[in-house]
């Protein structure tokens, strides 16, 4: 089967099999009222409606919308159960994040919370926040466990993931975060024991995690517990990923360089030495600007440094309920723009090609090219510059997954 999408305004694209860097990150493919055949899933032709030679059966008017590729959502927390609205709402009267985790909020409550929810509920979560995710222009994500902290309910989380993999609009990718935070019930450093020796044999077992995490943070985990879980889980077939250098400077970084990590995410207080280390590796520097905006803090991660050093950029929600409650990658791509001075070509290139490099998918998704994986959003916009341009709203009318719609005309009145 083959679907010819005609009347596009443009279509906008990085281009490559593999992450780009430095000035590179600028340049994209464009291409003025051009058109896009897919078949059997993947882009069979791009290009002027005169030059396709391949016959179709679905021809689908785009009305002038623009295509970019489906964004890929590197970092998330997808399966939690309940809320943290009143948790913000004590940090607009002035409470740190840090101060409410100290009193018992935090991840804690929505650890309790997760524990409670059967697999059920946590698997309809997931496919709720997915399909808000689809609507926003998503099309792949990562997910996380990192609410249960021990064996039985970290294998629910990674559970529920693989389950609702089945009925979601958006392709996961699951990783195990056992090594989120310690558990309420025993903050001790034998919960590394068990993560090494407990949690992560029976993720491996059942085959529920393609990455492993690790928040390695002032008041979380050391630097040298974090290396053990990560090298851990290397050893039983997870790719390490890690929560780096968020709240402090804990050397997390270069810890990502030196293990070979997919990705170091956060970064907001990355040292000089973290930057260069990361400058020189093909450990993505994953960038999560709606927990600074959300936290209301002023200090967002060097966007300008880590790129113009050479370090791979990546952009994602980090959706959670405690620091980003957002399942949007416009609002992340805008940030990326308004507050880490992104242009808008660096930003489209960090939330779709480079995300799918840390994810090791990015010779089959996260560019409009011929052979790949048909994952394309339409804009309700001339050009992709409107993505940050017109803010605030969404702009996503129509998107497809493997060359199947899994949104369409949302747009529409």
């Amino acid at each position: 089967m083959a679907l010819l999408i005609r009347n596009l305004s443009q279509i906008a694209t990085p281009i490559g099999s593999t992450a780009v860097r430095g000035r590179s990150l600028r340049e994209l493919r464009v291409q003025e009222n051009a058109v896009i055949v897919i078949r059997d899933g993947r882009f069979a032709f791009v290009g002027p409606e005169r030059g396709n030679t391949i016959p179709v059966d679905e021809d689908f008017d785009a009305r002038g919308a623009t295509a970019i590729p489906g964004f890929v959502d590197t970092h998330t927390h997808l399966p939690f159960a309940g809320f943290r609205e009143s948790e913000f709402n004590r940090r607009l009267s002035g409470e740190s994040y840090e101060q409410i985790a100290a009193s018992g909020g935090g991840i804690a409550s929505t650890v309790r919370a997760t524990r409670a929810a059967s697999e059920r509920e946590l698997v309809e979560n997931v496919l709720q926040r997915a399909r808000t995710m689809a609507r926003c222009g998503t099309t792949t994500a990562e997910a996380k466990s990192g609410y249960g902290l021990n064996v039985a309910d970290e294998l629910k989380q990674l559970r529920a993931i693989r389950s609702a993999q089945e009925r979601s609009p958006v392709r996961l990718m699951p990783t195990c975060l056992a090594a989120h935070e310690y558990p309420p019930e025993r903050r001790d450093p034998s919960y590394v024991d068990q993560i090494v020796d407990e949690i992560l044999p029976a993720v491996a077992r059942e085959k529920l995690a393609a990455f492993c995490d690790a928040f390695i943070e002032r008041g979380v985990f050391t630097r040298q517990q974090g290396e053990r879980v990560l090298r851990a889980g290397a050893k039983l077939g997870m790719t390490p990923r890690v929560h780096a250098d968020e709240f402090s400077d804990a050397g997390a970084a270069a810890l990502a360089v030196e293990i070979g990590a997919a990705s170091a995410d956060h970064l907001m207080h990355v040292s000089e030495a973290g930057i260069a280390a990361l400058a020189k590796s093909n450990t993505v520097a994953n960038l999560l600007p709606a927990t600074s905006f959300f936290l209301m803090s002023d200090r967002y991660a060097p966007a300008r440094r880590l790129m113009e050093a050479g370090a791979i950029v990546s952009l994602s929600t980090d959706c959670n309920p405690g620091s980003s409650m957002t399942e949007s990658m416009p609002i992340v791509i805008q940030l990326g723009t308004l507050q880490m001075k992104m242009t808008v070509e660096e930003a489209l290139t960090a939330a779709t090609l480079n995300g799918a490099f840390s994810l090791g998918m990015a010779a089959e998704i996260g560019s409009i090219e011929l052979g790949k994986r048909a994952d394309l959003v339409l804009l309700d916009a001339p050009n992709y510059l409107h993505l940050v341009y017109h803010f605030g709203v969404n702009l996503v009318r129509d998107v497809l997954r493997d060359g199947a719609f899994v949104v369409r005309d949302q747009r529409e009145a």
